[in-house]
């Protein structure tokens, strides 16, 4: 079986319209949605209505949460609060309803789909450090997690009573006996400074993971984010890739 897993598409409909048409041809059979459909971007129904026909099954994000008043976006900078308001307000009455809905963590075959950690999942933390990838390896049900909420792509590794190691980003095939988190990048937020939308393909049979770059329509996403009245920074960034 051969996954398709994006993550963070946050409204961006040129860049997730993009990748759709990139797993097609990659031959994806089954699709999973780590979060944050919606925020930032211009088109979250749009988006959120490509990703519920498209998608296996999608868990929830902080900006999806966020949007429809199940989290504290208090500490959201001001440009994040803005867009999660901007996009509360547009949402449709079905969108909403979908969004209350998501869970936090999905399960498949010892597969954890998480948006932000599987420890925690609605505390919305980041694993940017060691530490914080221990305790979140600690948890893991099986060998293998995809998550996304940093927007930057990684594989961790850890062997058992090993320690936690950084593999190459771009491809892995994965050992037996050897957990791995792996994060899928952002479809419509890049911020590991390559503009391109980000998203993973993973072929059980082979246990090969490889993180896929697909350009998109850029001007158009940001004219948008402009003629909507958004903050000019979520347009500027998504050029930048930061």
């Amino acid at each position: 079986m051969k996954w398709a897993l994006l993550s963070d598409v946050h409204g961006n409909l040129e860049a997730l319209q993009a990748v759709i048409a990139d797993l097609r041809r990659e031959g994806a059979e089954k699709i999973a949605f780590l979060g944050d459909a919606v925020g930032y971007g211009a088109n979250p129904n749009e988006c959120l209505l490509l990703l519920r026909e498209l998608t296996e099954f999608m868990v929830a994000g902080n900006h999806d949460y966020g949007a429809v008043g199940l989290t504290d976006v208090s500490y959201f900078n001001a440009a994040a609060k803005a867009a999660v308001v901007w996009t509360g307000e547009r949402l449709s009455e079905e969108g909403r309803t979908f969004l209350h809905r998501l869970p936090l963590v999905h399960h498949v075959g010892g597969i954890t789909f998480v948006h932000a950690t599987p420890n925690e999942p609605g505390e919305w933390n980041y694993i940017f450090t060691f530490p914080e990838a221990e305790k979140a390896f600690r948890v893991l049900l099986g060998e293998l997690a995809f998550n996304g909420h940093s927007h930057s792509p990684i594989i961790l590794a850890k062997e058992w009573k090993g320690r936690v190691n950084v593999l190459e980003q771009g491809a892995a095939i994965l050992e037996r006996g050897v957990q791995y988190i792996i994060n899928v990048g952002s479809v419509g937020q890049p911020r590991d400074g390559n503009p391109e939308a980000a998203y993973g393909l993973y072929d059980e049979a082979e246990r090969k993971f490889q993180l896929k770059r697909v350009p998109y329509d850029i001007s158009a996403a940001q004219e948008k984010i402009i003629h909507a009245g958004l903050p000019e920074s979520l347009a500027r960034r998504l050029s930048e890739g930061t």
